[in-house]
């Protein structure tokens, strides 16, 4: 997600090229300036494989439960138009690498999770950052210096990443890391320090509900670095947007309806709301008449507690909604959910789609409006917030097809 305002979202790709070439010169002279810099110094280099870790004794990091590369061996889904390259990229197809990071007298930069050694050296695969090409491109050289750094006494186990904010996210890159840390270290402590971010309400009660909201927290503040006697980082469970099993299968396991959720089964259609440059539906009334007769009923889960949109996305037969964070709820949808999910030519993203392969029987459909021919195999796809112009009638098709083949329901029934 841009941190742009709406009314300037169409200049990000711009912003976004300017921000990392900013990046790159600054970080030359931060670099160069390390001496002046004592505790606060950026990182002199980094390691660009945990691998490597093992020609770097002096650091002292050891590398936990390493697990190689999984092939997904997933079957592209059906949608329009048929065949769309996004939901058959090569460089998709692969769930890396997993493991955990024992970096002794490590250093956590606030804001993006990254993790420093104490020779000051970057760990690539731990902390990514999105749209950068080089680890010279991440932000935390934009500074010119880290900030503050708070020494924390014991252990501390790296949650926060990059998109921490997002409720994606947090989801599958956020909270599964503790499942992966009391999995793969030996002797991990059940009730470690978790770095967290803490910003957002939502934040803590989903730390609460998981099960994990008694272990104490340092919250991850972009004003702080934090430094511990270890600094325990898992790899980032989704850092492709792939959505392994074991990352969808412990959400669901950890985050579960309430006792009382309701179960009848549910048509949803998940509202992005009417604000230009927000990937919104640009003729959401005309939809939302056609949607509500087909007895589906508007969800904006924004307004909801974490708690209500787990309990609401539980009973869901069916998920109709544009590319968005609140698709996320589809991991606690039941076993043969139907997704329909909307796109702008100019952004197509696999990712809710990979959530739904996590999740048995389910069928998901995708229907991209505008000239995909303009946006061929391999092109940016960085237009992430424009909105989506698609007919109405074009949409209600695709969903009477859809009911009929899960109830025979006849179009508008």
């Amino acid at each position: 997600m841009s941190k742009l305002p709406s009314r300037l979202q169409p200049f990000w790709p711009v912003a976004k090229r300017v921000h990392r070439l900013l990046t790159l010169v600054v970080g030359v002279v931060g670099r160069a300036l390390r001496p002046l810099a004592g505790a606060r110094a950026v990182p002199r280099g980094a390691v660009a494989t945990v691998g490597d870790w093992a020609a770097r004794p002096e650091d002292g990091v050891l590398v936990h439960g390493w697990r190689p590369p999984t092939p997904l061996g997933r079957t592209p889904p059906p949608g329009e138009p048929s065949a769309h390259w996004v939901f058959s990229r090569a460089d998709r197809t692969v769930a890396p690498a997993t493991f955990c990071l024992e970096v002794p007298d490590g250093t956590v930069v606030g804001g993006t999770g990254a993790v420093v050694s104490r020779s000051g050296l970057l760990d690539v695969e731990t902390s990514p950052y999105f749209g950068t090409s080089t680890w010279r491109e991440h932000p935390l050289f934009l500074r010119g210096r880290l900030p503050p750094v708070t020494r924390v006494p014991g252990d501390v186990l790296v949650l926060a990443t990059r998109g921490s904010a997002n409720y994606y996210h947090f989801l599958t890159d956020v909270l599964p890391r503790i499942g992966d840390y009391l999995e793969r270290v030996p002797g991990a402590d059940p009730e470690v320090t978790l770095l967290v971010p803490q910003e957002r309400a939502w934040q803590r009660t989903l730390l609460e509900i998981a099960g994990y909201g008694h272990l104490p927290t340092v919250t991850d503040d972009p004003a702080v670095s934090v430094r511990a006697e270890r600094v325990f980082a898992p790899s980032v469970p989704n850092v492709l947007e792939v959505a392994p099993q074991p990352v969808v299968s412990w959400v669901r396991e950890h985050l579960t309806p309430s006792v009382d959720a309701d179960p009848t089964p549910r048509r949803l259609y998940v509202t992005r709301g009417a604000v230009p440059n927000t990937r919104r539906v640009v003729r959401e009334d005309e939809l939302r008449e056609g949607l509500l007769a087909r007895g589906f009923e508007v969800v904006e889960p924004g307004s909801l507690s974490p708690q209500e949109q787990i309990d609401t996305f539980s009973a869901a037969e069916m998920v109709v909604g544009p590319h968005g964070a609140a698709l996320t709820n589809l991991l606690f949808a039941p076993a043969g959910v139907t997704v329909l999910e909307l796109f702008t030519a100019a952004y197509v993203n696999q990712c809710y789609w990979s959530i739904s392969c996590g999740i048995p029987e389910a069928h998901y459909e995708y229907l991209v409006d505008g000239d995909v021919t303009r946006h061929g195999d391999g092109s940016a796809m960085n237009a992430i917030l424009a909105d989506i112009a698609v007919d109405p009638a074009r949409v209600l098709a695709v969903v009477d097809r859809l009911l009929a083949e899960r109830h025979g329901v006849r179009p508008g029934g």
